[in-house]
């Protein structure tokens, strides 16, 4: 069974109208690239092994060679060579037109020491996440937020998923290669994507390392107070269960910064409407993961 996310490709089609070049950011494993590919008219897979190499070298040369190519034109795995993305933005400048590029990659950050220019003007973001019920299939999506305002009567869905189904989605995700498969093999798709974050890529989000047991602690503390307003006091706290693991508020936070940039974790931010009071209704985030199944696979 084909699985498509129905939102981000709606999106991605509506920003190509309007911006010479789309960066597609998200958690790896959620279907960036698998999203530009169907609509690009030429790709360009940097971490080809066949041409890898030749890659790196004609991006120092002229990276213009690379973007040379039908449109929109996918570049994946873009940050590989930082440089491009100053040639990307130029060459936008110069076709004046919409639609070029997108650039899909690793939701470690790319080196930003050999990118002069922002983007502001040229690039769109787009943030993928792991798909919801709806675009899995698993939901009708009679029921959403658009129909609330465009429907005057009254809005009725039924859903016949038991609950220890919802129990099985959630452990599974939103993971679109988990969605094609059944039983313990979609289940263990969250627990090598946590073991993956844990072993390489929280120390590659910014070059750090970091301690994969301090790590494992401090998602499974995050996990606890998942949907909360807890404090980096309180995780702290939570994760100090003898001497060996003791690490100060400072370091957790660099470790929870490390997270959100490579999308493992997505707080929702405190909101305050404005009103008159002087105190705000919610004054803290409220703490969630990218996919609720990071929370139960740790």
């Amino acid at each position: 069974m084909e699985y498509k996310h129905r939102i981000a490709d709606q999106i991605l089609t509506k920003k190509l109208a309007s911006k010479g070049a789309i960066l597609i950011e998200g958690p790896k494993w959620c279907g960036k690239t698998t999203t530009a590919e169907q609509q690009a008219k030429s790709i360009l897979y940097m971490d080809n092994p066949a041409s890898l190499e030749t890659n790196l070298q004609m991006a120092e040369i002229d990276a213009s060679v690379l973007l040379d190519g039908d449109t929109p034109r996918l570049i994946d795995e873009w940050q590989l060579a930082p440089k491009l993305w100053d040639a990307i933005r130029f060459e936008v400048d110069h076709r004046h037109d919409v639609g070029q590029f997108v650039l899909t990659g690793s939701a470690v950050p790319a080196d930003k020491k050999d990118m002069h220019h922002s983007g502001t003007g040229r690039f769109s973001w787009l943030t993928m996440r792991p798909m919801s019920l709806y675009e899995s299939g698993e939901s009708n999506g009679i029921v959403s937020l658009a129909h609330l305002f465009e429907t005057p009567e009254k809005i009725v869905g039924v859903n016949k998923l038991k609950i220890d189904d919802l129990a099985f989605l959630i452990c599974r995700g939103g993971w679109p290669f988990a969605c094609g498969l059944k039983d313990e093999a979609a289940l263990a798709q969250a627990f090598d994507y946590v073991d993956a974050v844990i072993k390489k890529d929280v120390s590659r989000a910014d070059g750090v390392n970091r301690n994969a047991t301090t790590t494992r602690l401090l998602l499974r503390s995050y996990a606890r107070n998942q949907g909360s307003q807890a404090t980096i006091g309180t995780i702290v706290a939570d994760m100090m269960t003898n001497d060996e693991n003791e690490i100060s508020i400072k370091t957790a936070g660099s470790y929870l910064e490390a997270l959100r940039k490579i999308f493992v974790i997505e707080d929702s931010e405190a909101w305050n409407p404005n009103l008159r009071s002087k105190t705000a209704i919610r004054t803290a985030n409220t703490r969630y993961f990218i996919d609720p199944s990071i929370g139960t696979a740790v």
